[in-house]
């Protein structure tokens, strides 16, 4: 079974952009409320951070599931798995549990990456892996490229941006989608429809948000600093939206707000 279909797995706390202090003590926090999926990645640069509140923690390693990306400039057969090694190091473990490349190779055949990426499975530095910002066509090419199976391609998903190309390729391929930029980074708080959906069912629009994506079969990473947060995002597992609140939100992926584009970040692929 994907281990992101466990019911605490498909609520990931994720780390960016946290360091030091803020992200030990948000880190400590999500552990608190039963957060046991932790994403991070070499780019983050808080690696170490997490490993050290991991270690402090006394959580039972079979417990969690953590998962940090390989930074495209490690993406060559002298770099990747000393990079992976380092991230290990770093992390205070001797595997992580997903191990993903963080984007696609720029301008580049992504079969080499992903070789890379299945010769460290091989090795046992991670129990799965995964890719990260891949559009649809990548998806297909990976599905064919290695024999071992992707668990996730970890993209930005939220009800503001129609992703139902990835959703349709992640059907095809058999590789499931995970969201990041869950809440728009607070654009959805701009629209009214999901607190006026959530107070029907005694939930904060962020609940609703988080829940939608959950139900169209993504599992979610969420971020924030506040405690209060940080347990609303967590608790969405105890109410189920309608269909016709469903319906409702995905018109709203008509807006097309998308934050991840190559304004943002030059080296992002031109998306479906």
């Amino acid at each position: 079974m994907n281990i992101y279909f466990t019911k605490t797995h498909q609520r990931a706390f994720g780390t960016f952009p946290l360091v030091g202090d803020e992200l030990k003590s948000a880190l400590r926090c999500a552990l608190e409320v039963g957060y046991r999926a932790i994403d991070t990645a070499q780019m983050y640069g808080n690696e170490a951070e997490v490993g050290a509140v991991l270690r402090e923690s006394g959580l039972a390693r079979d417990e969690l599931c953590v998962t940090t990306k390989v930074h495209p400039d490690h993406f060559t057969p002298e770099r990747f798995l000393p990079s992976v090694k380092e991230s290990l190091a770093k992390l205070q473990l001797d595997q992580v549990d997903v191990l993903l490349l963080h984007w696609p190779p720029i301008e580049a055949s992504v079969v080499p990456s992903l070789q890379l990426l299945e010769q460290a499975k091989a090795q046992g530095l991670t129990k799965h892996i995964g890719v990260s910002n891949y559009t649809a066509a990548m998806m297909r090419t990976a599905r064919e490229a290695i024999s071992t199976p992707l668990v996730t391609n970890q993209v930005e998903f939220h009800p503001l941006l129609d992703q139902s190309a990835l959703l349709r390729a992640a059907s095809v391929t058999g590789i499931p989608l995970a969201s990041y930029c869950s809440m728009a980074r607070g654009e959805v708080f701009k629209h009214p429809i999901f607190g006026e959906i959530g107070a029907g069912y005694g939930k904060s629009a962020a609940q609703v948000v988080l829940r939608w994506i959950l139900q169209k079969g993504v599992p979610i990473n969420t971020m924030s600093t506040q405690p209060a947060n940080i347990r609303s995002n967590f608790e969405v597992m105890d109410f189920t939206l309608s269909s016709i609140d469903m319906d409702r939100i995905d018109a709203m992926t008509r807006t097309g707000y998308r934050i991840v584009d190559k304004h943002l970040v030059p080296w992002a692929p031109i998306w479906d």
